[in-house]
């Protein structure tokens, strides 16, 4: 019996210890496949070398503008490491890696100190990050996670399988970060130093070695004394791994060093120079090395490929400053930030782009681009409101439309009641004045007319490629600039206009012709747009006759502000230029009372004048097929004895019958409570008018108010010497004057105002008000009174 107990636990025993050493056996053989598999996928040299060409600019002339030493949003340059100083190469492995060329992707001692200190201090006191992890971070940024961590390690694995130590060290040296948009140690000695990297001595190098640490805390413009500490680090490490003597140490960290701007190698438009290195880079005809060569680019020299842009330097020189006066005038106001863009009409060529005062100034945001940068466009979309309904005949160059207080229902939210920018409201006015005083209210009942998914479409053939949303969530105020457009966009859209309709996009490379597209099917509206947007007088009632819209030469302009101030627009053209500017504040804070006259004008004016100094534009064509008729300024129609302002107005062929036999000119009931708040009005002096009640309205009269409750009866349009006679219900009434009160009696009521040989007449109703008894007071049912006003 024991023999067998003691054969059954030798047994188990063996198959316990069996089991144990398969499974470490199979841990083994897990771990040593993982470590392998990297090289069933290496990733060699030639699968990320920076193969890329430079591109240097110039403008349409010739003159430079500068070297973007890749084609994307990086100034950096690639070199073999033999072209690097020692001096440098000795300090970067120093500061990031010292014992770089003695352990694989992983360093196994340093994670284990890292943890050993991490576990006593109960932080994280060192990393253990090599340089090929770090590269692998630079190739595939990941989140600084666990899961990130491992696919980090998979990615150094995966590089120490297919490149050796040195093109790794390469590759990486080439992707340091060195402040700002400077990458790679030869693009940072070059713009720091202007010398090649292998020319750098112990001083710069330990100096250039200690910012990738931190680019942005050790910036070498923005934070030298935090550079210089960092820099006794990277000493301090290379006399610890034998490369330099203390002495010489000592020696170095009181050598003076002086950094240039980053501005050099970017002499003119670096907003403009970087944003069409990106369109190229995604085009699908760049240029590689051994390639063809499209027809902008003038050639190759060495590793740069020459780019001749159609930018006018001495231009571009001149809106940069104007921008930065523009703005230095305006600072009071908080405001910081401006942009522009000017257009060469005839050719479509973009000749300056400036988006913003200082792209240098990375403090206050330099480096955003106001150019291609979406904000919320305010009014300056309501030209191509009125262009389609002008062309698909929902209003006529004569039109009257109805600037009176206005409310609109919309599902689940607010009554949307749009309100222009002075607070007042105009009544009837011509489409001409609706447009050039920028009203909100008739431009909203415009795109009421012709309807928002037809407005979108519109937008979208003209380039607004950025409206993606739907028309539901756009609304009536698409016209008013609920949406967010690009300068860019918007320049486009206006320089359609000047050709009259004719959508081509812009050209920014030369030699380069315009995309070819189909002439405007009705350049007329288009001409009328334009006609109506260089109105001086016609602008007047909003911002004056000597506003710095008005040029001494013809231009047609629209201003723009957004919501809150945030932004102020100016877009105008004559027929030779197309320029747009933009004012505010990139970091998103209102401005304090700045309009687009006040904020994007003054710069718009600027650039104008001095683009026609030496010669004027010519007159813009008159709207073809059309004829000039005079109307009466208030009514749109063939003038009368009795109008007070006659003006001209273009009408179409087929509308000349209609305005021979006009009717007479009444508003209709929606100018009502319009009127009733205005001391007088010519609109009504020829005719007699019952402001209040409105025809069709019910009153209640609540118990015991009999007596008490008083209803004005007011007129208007009583500018004659007759006394004014009131009847009620057939009975002349005791008063002769425009407004009276009457005490509320129950029944159907008709009241009639009569004044010579003039009379208006309305009904109306007042009922007793129902009462539903209750433990306290009393309820109303349906006390809702009727009325043409929105509710």
């Amino acid at each position: 019996m024991n023999r067998a107990k003691v054969w059954w636990r030798k047994t188990i025993q063996r198959l316990r210890s069996s089991k144990v050493i398969k499974t470490i056996l199979a841990v083994i053989l897990v771990c040593l496949f993982v470590r392998l598999l990297p090289y069933f996928a290496p990733i060699r040299a030639g699968d990320i070398a920076q193969n890329q060409l430079a591109w240097e600019f110039s403008d349409r002339n010739g003159l430079p503008l500068g070297t973007i030493l890749t084609r994307d949003q990086e100034h950096t340059a690639v070199v073999p490491l033999k072209q690097v100083s020692p001096q440098f190469i000795q300090a970067i492995l120093a500061a990031e890696d010292g014992s770089f060329y003695d352990h694989g992707a992983l360093d196994v001692k340093a994670i284990a100190r890292a943890t050993k200190e991490a576990i006593q201090t109960k932080k994280i006191v060192s990393g253990a990050s090599t340089i090929t992890m770090q590269l692998a971070r630079m190739l595939k940024p990941s989140p600084r996670n666990l899961s990130g961590k491992l696919h980090e390690v998979w990615l150094a694995w995966r590089l120490a399988a297919g490149m050796n130590k040195d093109e790794i060290l390469a590759a990486y040296i080439n992707r340091l970060p060195m402040g700002g948009n400077i990458y790679g140690v030869e693009a940072a000695a070059r713009t720091y130093f202007s010398i090649p990297a292998s020319d750098l001595n112990i001083a710069q190098a330990s100096l250039l070695a200690a910012i990738p640490n931190n680019p942005t805390y050790f910036d070498p413009l923005q934070h030298w004394h935090r550079l210089q500490q960092r820099q006794k680090y990277v000493l301090n490490r290379m006399v610890q791994d034998g490369y330099i003597t203390q002495e010489l140490a000592a020696k170095t960290l009181n050598e003076k060093v002086v950094f240039q701007s980053r501005k050099r190698g970017i002499l003119a438009a670096p907003h403009f120079l970087f944003w069409l290195a990106s369109q190229l880079n995604s085009s699908p005809t760049l240029v590689e090395k051994g390639g063809s060569v499209p027809p902008f680019v003038r050639g190759v020299r060495g590793d740069q490929t020459l780019i001749r842009t159609t930018i006018d330097k001495p231009l571009q020189q001149f809106v940069e400053a104007q921008a930065q006066q523009v703005i230095s005038t305006l600072k009071a106001n908080n405001v910081h930030d401006a942009a522009a863009l000017v257009i060469d009409n005839h050719t479509g060529e973009v000749l300056a782009y400036v988006g913003s005062p200082d792209y240098f100034n990375e403090a206050k945001l330099g480096r955003n681009d106001g150019v291609q940068a979406l904000r919320q466009p305010g009014s300056t979309l309501k030209p191509f409101v009125y262009e389609l309904a002008l062309e698909k005949g929902a209003i006529r160059p004569n039109t009257i439309l109805a600037d009176v207080p206005t409310s609109y229902a919309i599902p689940g939210a607010k009554l949307y009641s749009p309100t222009d920018y002075s607070q007042k409201f105009l009544g009837p006015v011509r489409v001409r004045i609706a447009l050039a005083n920028s009203l909100n209210i008739p431009a909203v009942r415009v795109l009421e007319k012709i309807g928002v998914p037809t407005f979108l479409e519109r937008l979208h053939q003209l380039g607004f490629t950025h409206l993606q949303q739907t028309p539901e969530y756009y609304g009536l105020g698409l016209t008013l600039g609920s949406g967010e457009v690009s300068l860019w966009e918007l320049a486009q859209a206006y320089h359609t206009i000047a050709q009259q309709g004719n959508i081509s996009p812009l050209i920014t490379t030369i030699p380069n012709s315009p995309v070819p597209s189909p002439h405007s099917p009705n350049p007329t509206t288009w001409q009328l747009i334009t006609d109506m947007l260089s109105d001086h007088y016609a602008r007047a009632t909003s911002f004056g006759v000597n506003s710095v819209l008005n040029l001494p030469f013809p231009a047609a302009v629209k201003t723009g502000t957004s919501s809150n101030f945030r932004d102020t627009w100016t877009v105008g053209f004559t027929t030779d230029y197309t320029v747009a500017t933009w004012v505010g504040n990139f970091n998103g804070e209102p401005m304090r009372q700045v309009s687009g006259v006040t904020g994007a004008a003054p710069l718009w004016n600027r650039i104008m004048l001095h683009l026609h100094e030496r010669q004027e534009p010519a007159v813009f064509p008159s709207p073809a097929g059309l004829t000039k008729l005079p109307i009466c300024a208030v009514t749109g129609l063939k003038p009368t004895p009795d109008c007070n302002s006659v003006v001209q107005e273009y009408f179409y062929p087929q509308d000349k019958i209609a305005y021979t036999t006009q009717q007479d000119f009444n508003l209709p009931s929606e100018y009502n409570e319009w009127l009733a708040q205005q001391p007088s009005s010519s609109l009504v002096a020829n005719n007699l008018r019952i402001l209040s009640p409105h025809d069709g309205a019910l009153f209640l009269l609540y118990p015991g108010g009999e007596g008490q409750q008083k209803l004005e009866f007011k007129l208007a349009g009583n500018q004659s010497t007759s006394a004014v006679e009131w009847w009620l219900n057939g009975e002349k009434l005791d008063s002769q004057t425009n407004s009276l009160f009457w005490y509320l009696r129950p029944g159907k009521w008709t009241l009639e105002a009569i004044s010579g040989e003039k009379h208006d007449k309305v009904s109306f109703q007042v009922d007793a008000a129902k009462i539903r008894p209750s433990r306290r007071g009393f309820s109303v049912v349906n006390s809702q009174i009727n009325s043409d006003r929105p509710q």
